[in-house]
């Protein structure tokens, strides 16, 4: 079992930066791949972005390739997402998700462990 728990989030103006951490309980994060989604008020949460379990592999959702990155850092059970260039769109609750399952990155179903979120408002 994995216990997740985000944080970093805050309030900034658009054109400004945020990193969120996740940080995981248990002794084999690294066998996790890690994902962020997003949940924006009235609307269904979506994938933005995935690290495979060896930290080789992103993948990013279209509207954050360029500015969103994703990171892990195994030594801290830690997987982070690096915002930049912050849009009004990209307000949202932020998820942390892991899998040990296979599948395609953006794919909900394919994430067994959920954070509760943090809060991201990015205003114009």
């Amino acid at each position: 079992q994995v216990q997740l728990a985000e944080s970093g989030g805050g309030l900034v103006q658009a054109g400004g930066s945020l990193r969120l951490s996740c940080a995981a309980s248990g002794r084999t994060f690294s066998s996790y791949a890690m994902g962020w989604f997003r949940q924006a008020p009235g609307k269904e949460r979506e994938f933005v972005a995935a690290v495979n379990w060896s930290g080789g592999g992103q993948y990013y959702a279209d509207s954050v390739k360029g500015r969103f990155t994703i990171s892990r850092d195994d030594a801290k059970n830690t997987v982070y997402l690096q915002m930049n260039s912050l849009k009004p769109e990209d307000t949202a609750v932020y998820y942390c998700a892991a899998r040990s399952a296979g599948g395609t990155y953006n794919v909900m179903a394919t994430y067994a462990y959920w954070g509760q979120g943090t809060e991201v408002t990015v205003s114009s």
